[in-house]
């Protein structure tokens, strides 16, 4: 590898770290601003979707524009190639947060219904999941990697019981049925956010191993003893 590819590999780097902490921002506000009924942290949420996207932009043409002007192989290949796939996931983890902020707006407004303890565990756990997703790339750690991928489990599990919870919600109110709706729309979209992140995990697997591990993660992932 030649110093000017490590400079931009590292360059690029240091965007998607960028990139990832303006979406765990949007994630946390967004979340926070569901049970705190705060409607000014939500619609700066919203606004700000815009410099994610930007970011995404700029990280994609600098990936191509390394491509065309290094030609990188392998290992180097493939780290352009996770960039990119870890850009778009972050992108559509930004799209999440802002359908969560608009929600969070909606439950601003009465009739209003209660905001479960579990959806705020929920939340914490994909952002979470995406922190250690990113610690993983950075570090090329393919075993944090998978015990990432692992804990998608739980998000499942905290995704059943809280959409069971709006359902149960609606029919004991059916004055508030708009309202439910809309916590049952942000529900659907933390767990989203942690497929995401779990994607950004398997890209790290395909990195580190040159493996790609989609929709085979009991070959990668042990049962528990």
């Amino acid at each position: 590898m030649t110093k000017h590819m490590q400079r931009d590999l590292e360059r690029l780097r240091d965007s998607v770290l960028r990139m990832a902490g303006y979406v765990e921002h949007a994630v946390h506000s967004a979340t926070r601003a569901v049970s705190d009924r705060d409607t000014d942290a939500a619609t700066a949420v919203v606004s700000g979707d815009t410099e994610i996207d930007e970011l995404e932009n700029h990280l994609q043409e600098d990936c191509l524009n390394i491509l065309a002007l290094h030609q990188p192989v392998a290992k180097d290949l493939r780290r352009i190639g996770t960039v990119m796939l870890i850009t778009t996931d972050l992108e559509r983890m930004g799209d999440l947060a802002v359908g969560i902020a608009e929600r969070a707006i909606e439950l601003a407004h009465p009739p209003r219904v209660v905001v479960p303890d579990r959806l705020h565990q929920m939340a914490g756990r994909a952002t979470r999941m995406m922190r250690l997703a990113l610690d993983a790339f950075v570090n090329e750690d393919a075993a944090a990697a998978r015990a990432v991928i692992g804990m998608d489990d739980e998000v499942d599990a905290d995704n059943d019981e809280l959409v069971l919870h709006a359902i149960e919600e609606m029919k004991r109110s059916p004055d508030r049925v708009e309202a439910g709706v809309a916590l049952f729309s942000i529900v659907r979209h933390v767990e989203r956010i942690a497929d995401h992140a779990t994607n950004i995990a398997e890209d790290v697997i395909f990195l580190v191993e040159g493996a790609i591990v989609r929709h085979h993660h009991d070959e990668v992932i042990p049962p528990p003893e």
